[in-house]
Formats: C-alpha cells, sequence, structure tokens
C-alpha cells in the first residue's frame, strides 16, 4: 500500500502549531487536566478530524473518540491514540504526538483511498498527567469504568484545590458517569490499542535512531512516603554503639539498593531505582542532633514481575534487619505497585516489520515512564507503542521532537497498519 503523506505531515505540523499556540504558557505549555488548555486542544483535535470526514464523539468523561470507517464495521476497532494534557510549563508532544499521529495516519489513508478492514478509531484520552489531580489514568479508566464512586467528589486540582466532579461539570462534562461505573469502551470489542508517543528519556538520541518499537511498559513499586524512625541524640555525646541514627540507616538502604540494582543489571534483567526527597525533618535537625528521623520517597520499576518481588523482598529482610541492628523502625508507608506490561507480540512484529519495509532505522526497548496503554493492556486489550526520538528530556519546556523523526514513526505505522488491522 503506498501513502502520499505531504497533506497528512502538512496536517500533523499545523496540528502541533495550533496545539502550542492555543496552550502556550512560557517558558512551555500548560494544558491543565479537566481545564482549559486541555479543552482547547480536545477542540483542535475534533476540528481536524471532522475537516477529515470523521466520525466524533466524546463519552461522559470526555474521550474523545475520531472514526475513520473500515470494510466491515461490524468488526472491533483499532484505536490510536494517547492524552492530550501536559504538565505545568511542560513539552508540546508529550502525548499530543500520540493523537496528532492518529489523525495524520487517516488523512494518509483518506488520501490515498485506502479502507482498512475495520475501523480506525483515534482516541483523545483525557486526564493522563498525574500532577494536576493525584490518581492515576484517570481519562483511560473512566472509559472502562474503572474509577472508584467517590473519587470524583474527594479528589482535588493541585492547582485550584477544586474537586474532578467541579472541573467536570465546568467543561461541561458528566461526574455522575464516573461514579456510577459506567463505561464507554468494552474490551472485547477492541482489536487491539496502538500508542504512539515521544520517548521520555535520551536513549533514541544517544543511540541516533528516530524511531523505537516498545516491548513493554514498567510496572513499578512506589513508597512515596518512607519514615525511618530512630532517637534524637546529642551529636557528642552519644557512643556509637548507643546511637539510632535514622539517616545512617537510610544510607544503608539506599547502599543496598544500589547493589541489588548492579546485581540486576548484570544478570540482564530490566531495573531503574530512584530514591528522593531525602531528608531530615527541618523543624529537628541540627549539626550537633543524631538525626532520628529521616523522610525520602522509593520509585522501583521494572518489566519484569519477578524482579519487582526480589525488590520488595529486599526491602522487608531489609526493615527487619534494621530494626534488629540499628534499633531504626524503616516505615515505608502506604506503597502503590503496578504491573508491567508486555507490549502483543504480534503488534511488535508488525512495527517491526513496518519499521524495515519503510528504510527507517529503529530498534527495541522498554517504556520507562506508564501510559494509558497500561490501563488497555491490563483489561486484555493487545497493545503496542512506537517512540519517537525526542531530545530535551520531557515534563519540562525543552522537550524536543523533529517533525522529520514524527514523519519517520508515521512511515513506520503506515506500513503497518495492514497488518495491525487485519
Amino acid at each position: 500500500m503506498m501513502h502520499n503523506t505531504m497533506a497528512a505531515e502538512g496536517l500533523a505540523a499545523r496540528l502541533f502549531t495550533a496545539l502550542r499556540a492555543a496552550s502556550a504558557d512560557p517558558p512551555g505549555v500548560s494544558r491543565a487536566s479537566y481545564g482549559e488548555g486541555e479543552a482547547a486542544a480536545h477542540a483542535l483535535a475534533r476540528d481536524a478530524a471532522l475537516a477529515l470526514g470523521l466520525e466524533c464523539r466524546a463519552d461522559p468523561a470526555g474521550n474523545l473518540f475520531m472514526t475513520l470507517p473500515g470494510a466491515d464495521r461490524a468488526l472491533p476497532p483499532v484505536i490510536i491514540g494517547s492524552h492530550l494534557d501536559a504538565v505545568p510549563h511542560g513539552g508540546n508532544y508529550d502525548g499530543a504526538a500520540g493523537v496528532v499521529m492518529g489523525l495524520a495516519a487517516c488523512a494518509a489513508l483518506r488520501g490515498s483511498g485506502t479502507t482498512l478492514p475495520r475501523d480506525l478509531t483515534v482516541m483523545a484520552v483525557r486526564a493522563e498527567e498525574m500532577c494536576w489531580f493525584p490518581a492515576f489514568y484517570l481519562g483511560s479508566r473512566a472509559a472502562f469504568g474503572l474509577i472508584p464512586p467517590e473519587l470524583p467528589d474527594t479528589v482535588r486540582r493541585s492547582d485550584s484545590n477544586r474537586t474532578l466532579a467541579e472541573h467536570m461539570v465546568e467543561q461541561g462534562l458528566d461526574p455522575a458517569f464516573l461514579r456510577s461505573g459506567q463505561a464507554s469502551l468494552e474490551p472485547g470489542r477492541i482489536h487491539c490499542f496502538i500508542e504512539p508517543h515521544i520517548e521520555q528519556g535520551p536513549q533514541r538520541a544517544e543511540a541516533g535512531l528516530p524511531v523505537a518499537v516498545v516491548t513493554g511498559i514498567r510496572g513499578s513499586l512506589r513508597h512515596p512516603r518512607c519514615l525511618p524512625s530512630g532517637a534524637w541524640g546529642h551529636a557528642g555525646a552519644e557512643p556509637r554503639a548507643g546511637r539510632r541514627d535514622a539517616v545512617l540507616a537510610g544510607v544503608e538502604l539506599a547502599t543496598a539498593l544500589e547493589e541489588f540494582w548492579l546485581a540486576e543489571e548484570a544478570a540482564g534483567r530490566d531495573l531503574v531505582l530512584t530514591l528522593g526527597e531525602f531528608h531530615t525533618p527541618t523543624t529537628m535537625h541540627g549539626p550537633t542532633k543524631i538525626p532520628g528521623e529521616l523522610r525520602f520517597s522509593l520509585d522501583i520499576r521494572s518489566e519484569d514481575k519477578a524482579v519487582l518481588d526480589a525488590a520488595a523482598a529486599l526491602l522487608a529482610s531489609r526493615a527487619e534487619s534494621m530494626a534488629a541492628r540499628r534499633g531504626v523502625a524503616l516505615d515505608y508507608g502506604a506503597g502503590m505497585r503496578v504491573e508491567p506490561l508486555k507490549m502483543a507480540p504480534r503488534l511488535r512484529a508488525a512495527l517491526l516489520a513496518g519499521a524495515t519495509k519503510a528504510g527507517v532505522p529503529h530498534m527495541e526497548m522498554a517504556s520507562g515512564a506508564g501510559h494509558d496503554a497500561l490501563i488497555f493492556g491490563q483489561q486484555g486489550v493487545d497493545c503496542a507503542m512506537l517512540f519517537i526520538r525526542n531530545t530535551g528530556g520531557s515534563h519540562n519546556p525543552h522537550e524536543a521532537m523533529e517533525l522529520a523523526d514524527f514523519n519517520a514513526a508515521l512511515a513506520v505505522l503506515l506500513a503497518a497498519l495492514p497488518e495491525i488491522a487485519g
């Protein structure tokens, strides 16, 4: 199947420019979940879809579905998409690239007169960025009816301190849909979910390759409020044997975790590990005091469930030994665990074959960040992700995706679509 992609590439360039203009918040862009910036982005996507002749609908949670009809409309559709919200003063491409690529693919198919065997739906997901509301994947979970009924009235947006329900009503949306657990998507009626996305780390840029096919999304084990507690004491008067030093306990844990990371890495297993916010309470600490308390956050991620299990076991054993040897109680607080998701082998194979067919240099890699695809995969939907090279990192105004790399990824997707949809 041959495509003249000039019109599709032009559409993408115009949409990225319009998105930046509609949500500019120097030095970057801001598109608050269920706020003006996200709403403006959804309106731009809808206008572009209508101009292409796509069928448009939105569910009561605000997720937007833009459909190019296929040959057999009774078949479950291929869904391509991502989110349109963005972190405060962030980049213009995080999430948005997936929605724009879906629309560009529809434009290319329209332009070449190609009809896929089944519908192709572009989905613009609401509220993926957790920085606005402290709840993960709000839009995609709402689409599957997975939101706890009390959440719309209890979770508040970080900048306004108003509830999710209040912001939804302001946008003309219906929080009762979330409270009732109704769904707008049925897993068994989805052929697959494809999420193109910028890479949010440095690997594409360092490898000099424009595109990567994602092998899986790392699961995570997170403890945002770890609180080791020992005993405060006089720095000069307390001998070593009698000290219950919370900082030394935290440092010992950090060393043990790095040794674990090095061993897993040497064994060829996937793992990244981060300790942050490592500090003693400002109201208590001082240069002449033995620190009796410490606070830190812990974030462990891996594609491999067994690695997460091993990390959890290490944390438990270290807490036990720390209490016995140092007299420090290592309280990890409430933890959050998300299981990893492997991308569907048939979809990975189709994208890899598409990259070869399109002549686009590529590689395979894991996704360290979470994505809406994780929710689709947890519901049993086959998923794939395509990463686009991006320099300058992500979640910051220096995010920089070149249109040439976007167009290369579009070529891969278009080459793979007949196999994906067939």
